[in-house]
């Protein structure tokens, strides 16, 4: 029988607010057995290149990479944003270990060829380092991984949060009965952004492209739900869509299925 791991991709004003976040990670570090935290760090990345003078561009949810933002995205993702995270779980007795892609050569990518759109410095996922993980579950360590991959040719690459959220929990389904918890300030898929208590329970491919088509489901939520799909197909056990409050209440949420 597998053990169980569940990996947790939290992001939105969660991971960049003192108050929430200290919930996530109080709420986290309860979790028994194998965990990874995942986080992103979009919005202060953003406030960081306005800061600069840099322009922030994104497109479905998905941001533009120039040198330049490559830049600020390494600064605050596998900086400050991973090394609060970090410090966070260690307060609450997880030792934790903050880690790129590059670190142990856990996330390996290639850079995203220019087409209709030119992402820049974004890359695609090739290879995740399941053994490198696995030992370090193994030994106890909880890592906290950044949104930054590399190219194994010494470049780093900005890679969307839940895609590799999405690529560890596939990566290691074979090792593990994997859980794969989407985490932000909504308490899971609305149908009124407006109305908190308008929580779609279950949603399947279908449906999501309904939603997609009404603009009910949009932004950054779409890779979310995709990487979500992706994942199910690919053999992870659940995935839910939720609140910190969700993750310490039994995983309340949007569900999202194959089938309905």
């Amino acid at each position: 029988m597998r053990d169980h791991l569940i990996i947790i991709k939290v992001g939105g004003k969660i991971v960049e607010e003192e108050v929430p976040l200290r919930s996530l990670l109080k709420d986290f570090s309860r979790i028994a057995g194998g965990k990874i935290l995942v986080h992103g760090g979009g919005k202060s990345a953003t406030t960081l290149a306005e800061k600069l003078g840099i322009e922030t561009k994104i497109v479905d949810g998905r941001r533009i990479t120039d040198a330049e933002t490559l830049k600020v995205a390494t600064m605050v993702y596998a900086g400050l944003v991973n090394k609060n995270v970090v410090a966070g779980l260690q307060a609450f007795g997880n030792n934790a270990i903050g880690l790129t892609g590059a670190d142990l050569d856990i996330i390996r990518a290639a850079k995203r060829p220019v087409g209709a759109i030119d992402y820049g410095f974004v890359g695609d996922i090739n290879w995740v380092n399941a053994q490198a993980l696995s030992e370090l579950l193994v030994n106890g360590a909880v890592p906290v991984i950044a949104p930054i991959t590399h190219d194994g040719k010494g470049s780093l690459l900005n890679t969307n949060a839940d895609t590799i959220a999405s690529e560890l929990a596939t990566s290691l389904c074979s090792r593990y009965e994997v859980r794969l918890i989407f985490c932000f300030e909504k308490a899971g898929v609305l149908m009124n952004e407006a109305d908190e208590k308008s929580v779609v329970p279950e949603i399947d491919p279908v449906m999501f492209e309904e939603l997609k088509a009404k603009g009910i489901i949009s932004g950054g939520m779409i890779p979310k739900l995709e990487n979500g799909f992706n994942a199910l197909r690919r053999g992870v056990s659940a995935v839910v869509i939720t609140n910190a409050q969700g993750i310490s209440g039994g995983l309340r949420g949007t569900r999202l299925v194959l089938h309905i």
